[in-house]
């Protein structure tokens, strides 16, 4: 299938591993150019490095900016050039008491999930809608709905986020832009194969079968009833950002395998 991205201009935020990464490698065997967002320079070259053994004629650009660092995200972004597809996917969170979290870290995390793609859409949307096409692609989670008791800061950062990509699909009306957001199920990442192999450890058990009590008893919904893989999630994000998705906007698309049926 053509997806028409050959020579599209895309900026992937958290595009140095995981979802991000994956993404990365998906637009580019579709012929896109592609800006990867990393904490650091050298994060960046090192993902670029990776993509290059395997698409050496790709066009990349590292694309380095610490989002914990509010003044340099925002002359960051000033200085960005315009993309035809952006896909907010950098997110952060912490694992805590509700009771016990700090304001600070509440703030941190609706800053870093919720305000950098608040901010760089406001710098893309003009452009895309002058253009008369774009896409903006938020990254949420299933959190969104399930809202786990340790993860109620990260939740809620992540259904504003939803609230931002609807309200921005509405000013997008009568255009070829299009806004929405995707929830990932639980994904096997590389940090979630560290943390099943750590469990594992704990336990003395496998990472298998510490993935198989983690949908037993915490994501009983799923039908899926495994972690989907970074390239089914990945495609997925490639496609709705694509001139094929021309007739979905403001949606929320779950990826989750069925997790968040019945909430």
């Amino acid at each position: 299938m053509d997806l028409q991205l050959k020579d599209k201009k895309i900026l992937i935020t958290g595009a140095t591993q995981g979802i991000g990464f994956g993404s990365a490698r998906e637009f580019i065997s579709a012929g896109a150019e592609v800006w990867l967002h990393g904490s650091t320079i050298s994060s960046c070259n090192r993902a670029i490095e990776k993509l290059h053994v395997e698409y050496p004629s790709a066009v990349l650009h590292a694309c380095p900016c610490d989002f914990f660092d509010e003044k340099a995200v925002i002359d960051w972004i000033s200085q960005l050039p315009a993309f035809d597809i952006l896909v907010n996917n950098l997110g952060i969170y912490r694992s805590e008491n509700f009771l016990t979290m700090e304001d600070s870290w509440w703030n941190r995390q609706f800053n870093v999930n919720v305000m950098s793609g608040v901010r760089l859409s406001r710098h893309v949307l003009p452009d895309m809608l002058a253009q008369n096409w774009g896409r903006i692609l938020f990254i949420s989670s299933e959190c969104a709905r399930l809202v786990p008791d340790d993860l109620i800061a990260y939740s809620a950062t992540k259904a504003a986020m939803e609230a931002v990509s609807q309200g921005l699909a509405k000013l997008t009306k009568g255009t070829g832009v299009t806004v929405n957001a995707l929830q990932p199920g639980s994904t096997l990442t590389e940090g979630a194969a560290a943390f099943l192999k750590s469990q594992a450890e704990n336990q003395n058990s496998t990472p298998d079968a510490v993935a198989a009590d983690f949908f037993k008893t915490q994501r009983p919904a799923s039908t899926l009833q495994r972690f989907a893989t970074v390239d089914e999630v990945a495609t997925t994000i490639v496609y709705f950002c694509s001139p094929l998705s021309a007739a979905t906007n403001g949606s929320i698309i779950a990826v989750d395998g069925g997790s968040t049926l019945g909430v």
